[in-house]
């Protein structure tokens, strides 16, 4: 008994280090968080007067927080089908052997080596309504990024594109488990190559597509710096997603405990789908 209970001990010394990580780095400035969202604070971040939830009841009646999670909900939709549509057509094409195929799955593996920063600002030299090579191929004067209809889009495909290299080798990795018989076995059944990817190879994806769909959700709800970058919120708040709002509450408008309490919002809607996504697992996914 005193053996087990040493045993028990010095696991929970080995676990130690890393939970002291966690609570200085995530448990303290989460409660920190909360505890900011519940006062009006002064323009360095203190804070000073205690208000209870009436920051949450502002923000819920706001207009423009209301736009923010529109204009999020559709950003994430957009990002999150784009990059996994990508990511899985450039795997299933890199999952034959021919000549070239490794410069080809580094090609589509690229994106998740680029920093955001450098891909926005080549993106907004080729999307200058002036010298932007895109208006000059498709003959259009369109300004991409200060058209409330475009400059969404045009955000999200950028963010889109990024996160399909990580997706690639994702689903490099699932197709690579796949066992090759059942596709031989299929083809002695006469089925064509339409119905043995959705019969065989999405189903044997299964697993690592609703990984990938989680991570790529959470990644598409902190995008930051690409909008900072092309569009900062504008034009006319299309692109003001929760986050930019946070550092723009936080950063320009020292408004500290309005931008804690978005934050807050934004951990509960992640918290929210990711739950619901787990929920949803055990009808979708097949082990």
């Amino acid at each position: 008994m005193k053996i087990k209970k040493k045993l028990s001990l010095t696991s929970y010394c080995y676990l130690l280090p890393c939970m002291l990580v966690f609570a200085v780095f995530l448990f303290y400035p989460f409660v920190k968080t909360v505890y900011l969202s519940l006062f009006k604070t002064n323009k360095y971040g203190q804070a000073k007067l205690f208000v209870g939830l009436e920051n949450y009841t502002d923000l819920l009646t706001s207009a423009s927080f209301q736009n923010s999670l529109k204009v999020t909900m559709i950003y994430v939709v957009i990002v999150v089908l784009g990059s996994m549509f990508l990511g899985l057509v450039t795997a299933v094409l890199c999952n034959k052997a021919f000549p070239g195929i490794r410069v080809f799955s580094t090609a589509y593996a690229l994106p998740m080596a680029i920093a955001s920063s450098s891909a926005a600002m080549i993106f907004k030299i080729m999307l200058n309504p002036s010298i932007g090579i895109v208006n000059k191929l498709l003959g259009t004067n369109i300004n991409w990024f200060n058209d409330p209809k475009t400059a969404l889009i045009c955000v999200a495909v950028l963010t889109a594109w990024l996160n399909s290299g990580i997706n690639f080798l994702y689903f490099s990795a699932g197709l690579g488990n796949i066992d090759e018989s059942i596709y031989e076995r299929a083809s002695v059944d006469g089925a064509n190559g339409i119905q043995k990817f959705f019969s065989l190879t999405l189903p044997g994806l299964s697993p690592i597509m609703f990984y990938t769909l989680v991570v790529n959700i959470i990644q598409a709800f902190q995008s930051f710096g690409q909008i900072k970058i092309l569009t900062e919120g504008g034009p006319s708040e299309s692109t003001n997603v929760i986050v930019y709002s946070i550092y723009r509450n936080a950063f320009f408008n020292y408004r500290f405990g309005t931008a804690a309490a978005q934050s807050v919002i934004l951990f509960f809607i992640i918290m929210l789908i990711t739950l619901v996504m787990f929920k949803m697992e055990k009808k979708g996914v097949n082990y």
